[in-house]
């Protein structure tokens, strides 16, 4: 099924090409469309309508969290799931002879931070030189281009892929990763999946990650006595500073999983919110924390979950006025377990073949820092998977951007790959 047909694919080359226009109105309409957690419905539509587009069967449906609460790779979610589904489109071939295939990616997006900060409005899609800038437009609205656009250049030459394709745009990859997750209990299957996550490279791992909130209560006092309280804030400080140690032993080169013995920095524990405090000249009552930490794959999250109260209890044991501190800790968002992709897949070996023959250049390899829904496929499916996508940067960060012909570059590698992996068949004739 992976025989190469150098004449079809100089056709796909010149095919892809003539959709660079097409492509980037595409994605700048996407990224117009806000699709913060909780508001995807309007880019879930687009979606939607531009499968149905391409003559695809939708499907959609939202996440009915009670199904997945028993299951293994399930977090705790943040919101209700009504009105923010998730959307499929299903691919049915004329004649079926190759393998199947998914091409997944999430339409949510995160917060912009601080809008005054960019350097025009971030759902103001702006195109300069080979940049496309917008809030997700790496990240990973791209990739779901990439996805439709790979059909739509087999279509122009009256082609189909000759096995089950499935484009997945889901919810909640960057808080839970519930979206995939829940495509899997509703029973989409394939022989393989490609997550079209930015990065120019081929994902071999990724870390596991963990959400939780540490929720501080103090002793409150008049601040002019405030040596005779406790302040909840402190307290919330220094626990995590304990937690930073925890972090600090995961890194030891002793500790660490050996396919991320030479990254630099492969752990992190992040205090991404906190808030506390009730007047300037009281002593804090109660302090709220929300941190995101990392640990490797082979921990399990019962595991981790056990570390942190062991190290917290430690802390807290150790403290001035202890008495006076209470604290709780609750677990919501990812709890996310790390994986390992085996390298020796057919559907990796493929992949870099086809980046190869379209770049002229060797695929990276990337073992990740972060986590990708290419988990659920890997250990829940399982489905052998990979994230690859075109490259970008401030990625969560400030002006993100994507490259326009790094983009166009996906959509090729996933053309070649569909003819090789899935083959084709010739459309029929409509009308």
């Amino acid at each position: 099924m992976s025989v190469v047909d150098p004449a079809l694919e100089r056709e796909l080359s010149r095919a892809v090409a003539a959709l660079r226009t097409e492509t980037m109105a595409a994605l700048g309409e996407l990224v117009a469309r806000p699709s913060l957690l909780g508001e995807e419905a309007g880019a879930q539509d687009w979606m939607a309508a531009r499968m149905a587009g391409l003559g695809l069967r939708v499907e959609r449906f939202d996440i009915d969290e009670a199904r997945l609460r028993e299951h293994p790779g399930w977090s705790p979610s943040l919101i209700s799931y009504h009105g923010r589904p998730n959307v499929v489109g299903v691919h049915v071939p004329t004649r079926s002879a190759g393998r199947s295939l998914i091409l997944n990616g999430h339409v949510d997006v995160v917060p912009v931070g601080n809008a005054a900060l960019w350097s025009t409005p971030p759902f103001e899609p702006r195109l300069e030189g080979d940049r496309l800038y917008g809030r997700g437009a790496a990240d990973m609205k791209a990739g779901l281009v990439a996805n439709l656009m790979a059909i739509r250049a087999l279509q122009s030459l009256g082609l189909e892929p000759a096995a089950p394709v499935f484009l997945q745009s889901v919810v909640e990859e960057e808080c839970t990763g519930n979206g995939a997750l829940a495509c899997l209990v509703q029973g989409y299957h394939a022989d393989a999946a490609i997550i079209t996550e930015p990065g120019d490279a081929i994902l071999l791992g990724q870390l596991g990650v963990m959400w939780l909130t540490l929720e501080v209560t103090g002793v409150p006092v008049h601040a002019m006595v405030a040596h005779t309280g406790t302040n909840a804030i402190d307290a919330a400080r220094n626990l995590f500073g304990e937690l930073k140690l925890l972090e600090r032993e995961w890194n030891e080169p002793a500790r660490r999983h050996p396919m991320w013995c030479a990254h630099q920095h492969p752990i992190n524990f992040n205090l991404g919110r906190l808030a506390g405090g009730e007047w300037p000249s009281s002593v804090a009552t109660t302090c709220r924390a929300e941190i995101r930490l990392s640990f490797y794959p082979g921990m399990s999250c019962a595991e981790v979950r056990r570390a942190v109260a062991q190290r917290l209890a430690e802390a807290h044991a150790a403290m001035p006025g202890r008495e006076g501190i209470r604290y709780t800790v609750t677990y919501r968002g990812f709890q996310a377990e790390g994986c390992v992709i085996d390298a020796a897949q057919p559907m990796v070996a493929l992949l870099s073949d086809c980046h190869r023959d379209t770049t002229g250049e060797t695929v990276s390899l990337a073992y990740g820092t972060g986590t990708t829904d290419a988990r659920s496929f890997n250990l829940y499916g399982p489905i052998p998977a990979t994230c690859y996508g075109p490259r970008g940067a401030s990625i969560h960060g400030i002006d993100e951007w994507v490259s326009v012909a790094s983009t166009l570059q996906v959509v090729e590698v996933l053309a070649r790959f569909i003819v090789r992996w899935c083959g084709v068949n010739r459309r029929p004739a409509t009308g």
